[in-house]
This record gives C-alpha cells, structure tokens and sequence, in this order.
C-alpha cells in the first residue's frame, strides 16, 4: 500500500512530517495493523485509570491488578451516555482527583449542548496529546495537498478557550479555543488575529475584530467547524463593510461593534493593538475568495453540511477547494481526512480507542465494519469516558489498508417520526435542498404542525420559490417510502412553508451561544423535534409561538 505520508513534497510538508514521524508511523502502521493499535490504546487508557474510583466502582481490575483484554473489553462495562459518567463527572467538577483518570484534571471542555444542556467533560494531559496528535496528521495532509497554506496566513473561527470557572477553580470553555491555542509555535506565527480578540466574550465584536485584522492579512486557508459560519462571515462581511472599510483606511479598530473596545482597554492593551493595525486599502469585492488568496476551505462536510456547502461558492465569489475537519467532536478526534474528496476521514486507531454499534446493537471493532453499513459510535479516552455514547451515526465508504474511512452521516435520535414515516435528518436534508434549488437561503427547519391532521411545515430564511410545498412534497416521498405512504393514506396533511424574516438564524445562534454553547460549534436547527424547538426559531424569528402550526392552516 502507498504511503499516506511520502518522504518527498513540498518544503512546509516535509518540515512538519519531520516534527511528526511517531504519528505517522503509528497511523500507518493502523492500517494495516488495527487490532494491535486498538489493542496498545487500550492498555494505555487503562493504565490511566488504575487506581480511580471509577475502577473501583466498576470493578475493572482483578484481584492481580489486570484490567479486561481487547476481546473482554465489550463485557467488562455497559455503554453509558453522559448522564451515565454523571456521578463521576460530578466529583471531577468538585475538585476531586483521581476519579476518572490518575492524570491530574487541566481544564474541562464545554460541548456545544445542541441536544440537551451543555456538558462539561475534563481535559488531560494524555486525552489532549491523543487529540493533538490526529489534529497534527490532518494537518499534515492538508500541507501535503496545499503548500499555499504555509505561505500565508491561517484564518480560524474559534470560541474562547476560557469562558468561565468553576467553584473548584476549573476552567471550562471551547474544544475549538483549546486546540486553537494549542497548535505548534511555528502555526501560531503565522494567526493573523491576535489571542485577546479569540478571548473575547461577546460573538458579534470577536467576530468583528476577527475581520478586522485579517482583512490586512494574506489569508490562503479559512477554518471553521461550521460551512454555515463561513456564510454568515460573507453577509457580515457586506454589512460591516462601512465601518470595517473606516477602520482599514484609519489603521484603527474602533468603528461599529468595536466602539466598546475604546471604554474597556487600558493603555497598554490599545498601544499593543496599535502596533499590530495597519492602514490598508479597503477591497472593492467583499466576499471572502476575492479578498484572501484563499487555497483551501476547512470545515465539515457530512450530514446537514452539504446544504450550506452547495452555497460556499456564491458566498466566497469563485469556486474553493472545501476540506473536511475531520471526524471530531468535543470528546475526541476519530477519523482524519485525507484528502479533498473526503467527506469523512480514515479511523484514526492510534488516538481513542473506537467501537461501533450496528443496527442489531452489536459492538464491533474498526476491523470488523461492512462497507456501506452505518453504525453508532463509542468512543473511550485517556480523558474519562468509557464506552462512551457519542450518539452519532456514521456510514462505512470503504477502508484504506484494514482501517475503515467513515463518513458523518447523523445524529442518533434526529428522526422525525409522528406516524411511523421515519424521516432522518439525512433524508430531509437531501430533500429539502432538492425542493429549494437555487434558491438564495439562509437556513431552514423542518418540524411538525401538531393539528386534527399534523404536517410538517418547513421555516425558511432566504427567497424561497413559491412553490415550495409541492416540491418539498415530492422530494420527500421520494427519499422517504414511508413518508409517502403515511400521506397517501391521510394520515399526514400537505406540508406548508413559513417563511422566516432577515437575520432569524443569526438571533437563533446568539440565543444558543448566550445559553453556554460554543457559537462555532452551534449546529442549524435542521428538525424541530418538539414544540420547544420551535419556539427557540419562532423566538428568534420575532414571531408568535406556535406560527408554525398557523403556517399549516
């Protein structure tokens, strides 16, 4: 099998596969030999938790101080969601040691709580290097593909990697900020925005800062867990164009959002500011490829992404090559893009270690996956979780060497289900863009209108056709047999469409960032599950409560 990682290509590739020859090796070495990676993680997770209480509660070692094997592993504990790890997790929030891991507890992440309350889960010394050393391998093969990356600068949107503390004196923040600020020396260089403006609290000044320095920045590589964010840059990009074009002529940051700035800074801080603006030009076109020499844009790709993605072209103003991010999530990295026709990654066997619940509730290891066949992911870390839920379901696409690539397809649990129809967050995605087009949209929700005969009723931000019912109609029955067949027998009325005013989904991420999630990490609220999510986007939209059932009517 060719090597993922040659020795030869271009200079940055060479010097950062020099700084990343044990990764390499141990990836390499996964994909042909899984059983044996999977099998050293599992010895070194265990070694982390010998001696914690969650050992002890659970019995996980025996009486001569051996922990389970790779093939007892499945036996040795149920599968726990994080209101399973609550009881540890607790004790870990209080201050306590040794817990979860015998590693000392650094800082605790906060996920981005889009299906429940947000959750806080602890950073170690081991969990973050097993992080970083997939993080260092995509990378890695980003700079393999583009060495334009490495000669400019590299935009990231991130959330702080502190947002607050807790009683024990725990940090907790962003996974986003964390790794942020954890990259290399040699890529910090080169972060066009300055540390102080990633910490910043507030989401629209720290997204205008951001714009603000990079817009004086040879920009070649854009970053964001979200394509949606990328979209939301664009219509920023026009609206702050004004004050954003003042403050490049001024050398200044002191128009629009940043007006604050001038009441909160101490001297030092606007000298340290002063020196870092320059005075450039304004750009004549505001959209984002036609400012930045942009090489490449990172984010995800798999499941509802692919709607925004359709639209990253208009937005930016040319065509960019889009990378996936990866496989990843708060609680870890589990598959690394190799290229730019991914739109998933290769399971990456030598950072946690990885099971996958197929449809009949098995565990299987990565080696014993079907092409094509979609599983449920659990995940354990040096971090502490142990077989842990992730609750996302990905597709097998095929395998490199034995390891298997894996795409994002949902997750869990997102299912529109009212009659037995069954419609997945996959499926209505597919069929909504089918019935939008072309059409110039923002964003949109699919949700039911609960009446004598319920519907679904589609909330759409953007110019959508007209005739979007009878499209979406049709769409639907042809993802869905059962959709179809719950409308052929009355069961479910005709869909209808509510359209939503200007700027519903940017209020609908200020509201869910202001409750503690991550903005960067906020995922559009595809379905509506519950009449609680549609009040969240009714809320947003400044209309009524209960506007998506009138809608129906």
């Amino acid at each position: 099998m060719q090597s993922v990682f040659p020795e030869r290509g271009n200079g940055p590739y060479r010097l950062f596969r020099g700084f990343s020859m044990e990764s390499v090796t141990a990836f390499e070495h996964s994909l042909s030999h899984p059983e044996a990676a999977q099998r050293a993680r599992l010895a070194a997770i265990l070694a982390e938790a010998q001696g914690t209480a969650f050992a002890k509660d659970n019995a996980l070692f025996g009486h001569n101080g051996a922990g389970p094997s790779l093939e007892s592993w499945r036996e040795a504990l149920p599968i726990r969601s994080y209101d399973d790890h609550l009881p540890w997790m607790r004790r870990v929030h209080a201050g306590e040691a040794q817990v979860l891991t015998r590693a000392p507890v650094l800082s605790l992440l906060k996920t981005s709580g889009t299906t429940g309350a947000a959750k806080l889960l602890p950073v170690t010394a081991p969990y973050a290097a097993e992080v970083s050393r997939g993080q260092g391998l995509w990378r890695l093969a980003l700079m393999r593909d583009h060495e334009a990356v490495a000669q400019g600068a590299p935009l990231t949107f991130v959330s702080p990697a502190v947002e607050g503390q807790l009683p024990s004196g725990l940090t907790y923040g962003s996974n986003t900020g964390r790794m942020h600020e954890a990259q290399p020396w040699l890529v910090r260089q080169a972060f066009p925005v300055p540390p102080w403006v990633v910490r910043l609290p507030e989401y629209e000044l720290r997204l205008y800062c951001t714009l603000r320095f990079a817009l004086q920045a040879k920009v070649t590589s854009l970053t964001t867990a979200n394509p949606s964010t990328i979209l939301l840059v664009r219509r920023k990009l026009e609206e702050w164009r004004d004050d954003l074009g003042a403050d490049l002529r001024d050398g200044t940051l002191c128009h629009g959002p940043a007006k604050v700035l001038a009441d909160r800074q101490s001297l030092t801080t606007r000298l340290r500011m002063a020196l870092r603006l320059r005075r450039v030009t304004p750009p004549t076109d505001w959209r984002p490829g036609q400012i930045w020499p942009l090489a490449v844009v990172c984010c995800w790709k798999g499941g509802p992404a692919g709607f925004f993605l359709e639209r990253l072209p208009q937005a930016l103003g040319r065509d960019v090559p889009v990378r996936e991010v990866g496989i990843t999530a708060s609680e870890g990295y589990f598959g690394i893009p190799i290229g730019d026709d991914d739109d998933g990654g290769v399971a990456w066997l030598g950072g946690h270690l990885l099971e996958f619940i197929d449809p009949s509730g098995a565990a299987r290891f990565a080696w014993e996956l079907e092409e094509g066949q979609e599983y449920r992911l659990v995940i354990t870390t040096s971090g502490g979780l142990y077989r842990y839920d992730l609750n996302d379901i990905v597709r097998v696409t095929g395998f490199l060497g034995r390891a298997p690539r894996l795409r994002f397809v949902r997750k869990g649990g997102n299912v529109l289900n009212l009659t037995g129809e069954k419609l997945t967050e996959d499926q209505v995605v597919r069929a909504v863009r089918a019935a939008l087009g072309d059409a110039e949209v923002t964003g949109f929700t699919l949700g039911y209108a609960l009446d004598e005969v319920p519907r679904l009723v589609l909330a759409v931000e953007g110019q959508a056709p007209a005739e979007l019912p009878q499209r979406l109609e049709r769409a639907l029955c042809e993802a869905n047999v059962e959709y179809a067949d719950k409308r052929d027998s009355g069961r479910l009325g005709h869909p209808a469409a509510l359209a939503l005013p200007p700027g519903t989904y940017l209020r609908w991420r200020a509201a869910r960032a202001a409750e503690g999630a991550p903005d960067g990490q906020v995922k559009d609220p595809v379905l509506a599950l519950d009449e609680q999510a549609w009040d969240r986007v009714t809320d947003a939209a400044g209309l009524p409560r209960g506007a998506a059932r009138g809608a129906a009517r």
